[in-house]
């Protein structure tokens, strides 16, 4: 899968693990092991995954699609990157490969569409970090301060790589087949190299929102040409690109050129940063289009909320790491109450897990216990508590719509590319199966997410993944996390 129009400059995964080889040790060959057979929780060996035509057998299917339907019992045939057929009792040939389903929930694979995914290496370091220092005491051990000013600008490439497929790797093991990695870390050509390559390797669909980044080799926006001509073709047809702009002096030329060359916009809106008044100026110009994904919109008022949903504009919600960092309140009511649905998003590693059972979790008891506590104030005619449902359609079809990749998927569509999740239900977690939507939603964990396949390729099977040695990949992130906490001169606080 690597681009061949450069061989120059192309760079390939054992480059990337071993440059530095005092900092990151062993070369690629012990972190991905593609020949690797899996093995089931028990143990024991599992068949190679299936390839080509292949049918997942005797599912509960939650479709996504009104037109297709759900399912208490049926099929999904597959072949090649496509979803082929849905239905109870498919007619299959005799030499297709069968993956008996049974006890398992059916789903597309879950969207994540806002995460900074070159934070790995910081995973819970600022577990009780706000987002900025706003004047109250105690409070310079914050995102802005840490992760802006100090950690992120001594990110070498080979940071970036391991961070993004090591997250990559994780959100996989979770259930989630596409990100739109939110990637400020563009503080050099090599830095946006390193993390397409990553984005490549992990073999997961990615929209790469291209931001900007840190330090004298930053070559953001221009470089935005060369990468696109270089990685984003036909030759990686699991990438896609869009323009990571913030709402900062600039933002027009950036806007203006993401839309000369057809790719969406991915913008932070945050009212602590002063966006209302910034989202008043766009209001006034019309700058905003269906093009535009904006991520938290919290401390908004009235008429830009108004003014969000007229412009068609689509909006990503992290609401674990809204509430713990003090960004504001997660906007689920504004969005709804004018008939926006959201996509979910993950955020940041360094404050909060990046799986989509917490982010469904928390966004579902977050929108009815405010809602219950209206009605338990004696509150009329309040809005509708949301479903189930509705969240695990937030964490899926909207997402894709969100990434404009639900021509692709988000649904268990044929036609479709086979982004697909098999959900255990007859584990001790959540058995008996009662409500499928709600044991997902209220119930399940990543223990529960048994397979994954992103474009027809099983990736995780038995609730393995497959050629991923973890081992190894901790020993590399291990140094890489050491490395950069001392050229931050960051302390790693962990008791």
């Amino acid at each position: 899968m690597k681009d061949k129009s450069c061989r120059c400059c192309s760079t390939s995964r054992r480059q990337f693990l071993t440059r530095g080889a005092g900092v990151l040790g062993a070369t690629a060959a012990a972190v991905l092991l593609p020949g690797t057979v899996s093995a089931d929780p028990a143990g024991h060996a599992s068949l190679p995954p299936p390839t080509g035509r292949y049918v997942l057998k005797n599912g509960v299917v939650i479709s996504m699609d009104p037109n297709v339907g759900n399912f208490e019992r049926a099929d999904v045939l597959i072949e090649g990157k496509k979803i082929i057929a849905i239905g109870p009792d498919l007619k299959i040939d005799r030499d297709v490969r069968k993956v008996e389903a049974e006890g398992c929930i059916i789903i597309p694979g879950f969207i994540d569409t806002h995460h900074h995914q070159h934070q790995t290496a910081m995973r819970g370091l600022l577990a009780e970090a706000i987002l900025i220092n706003d004047g109250q005491p105690d409070n310079d051990f914050t995102y802005g301060n840490i992760v802006i000013n100090k950690l992120n600008p001594v990110l070498r490439p080979e940071d970036v790589y391991l961070a993004l497929l090591i997250s990559s790797y994780s959100q996989l093991n979770a259930g989630v087949t596409t990100v739109v990695d939110t990637s400020q870390i563009s503080n050099s050509p090599s830095h946006s190299d390193a993390a397409i390559q990553a984005f490549i390797d992990s073999g997961r669909r990615t929209l790469m929102a291209y931001s900007s980044g840190s330090g004298p080799d930053a070559r953001y926006p221009q470089d935005i040409h060369r990468l696109k001509a270089r990685y984003f073709t036909a030759e990686n047809p699991l990438l896609s690109l869009a323009m990571g702009a913030e709402l900062l002096p600039g933002f027009r030329q950036n806007w203006a050129l993401a839309r000369e060359m057809g790719i969406p916009i991915v913008s932070h809106v945050v009212g602590l940063f002063g966006h209302e008044e910034v989202m008043g100026e766009i209001r006034a110009e019309k700058l905003l289009g269906p093009d535009n994904l904006l991520i938290h919109c919290t401390g908004l008022g009235k008429e830009n909320w108004q003014y969000i949903a007229q412009s068609g504009a689509r909006l990503t919600i992290a609401a674990a790491t809204e509430l713990t960092m003090r960004q504001g309140m997660p906007p689920f009511q504004q969005a709804l109450d004018l008939a926006i649905q959201p996509s979910l998003s993950s955020d940041v590693e360094c404050a909060m897990s990046a799986d989509f059972f917490t982010q469904m979790r928390t966004s579902y008891t977050l929108q009815r216990g405010l809602i219950n506590q209206r009605v338990l104030d004696g509150e009329q005619n309040v809005p509708a508590l949301i479903s189930c449902h509705d969240v695990l359609r937030f964490a899926t079809l909207e997402g894709a719509k969100a990434a404009h990749l639900d021509s692709r998927t988000g649904s268990l569509t044929p036609g479709k590319e086979a982004d697909i999740v098999m959900l255990r239900a007859d584990t001790l977690n959540v058995m008996p199966l009662n409500n499928a939507a709600g044991t997902i939603v209220t119930l399940m964990d990543t223990s529960n997410v048994d397979t994954v396949i992103v474009a027809g390729k099983m990736l995780k099977q038995n609730g393995k993944m497959l050629g991923v040695d973890q081992a190894a990949l901790r020993v590399k992130i291990e140094a890489s996390r050491d490395y950069l906490l001392k050229a931050a001169e960051v302390k790693r606080h962990l008791f």
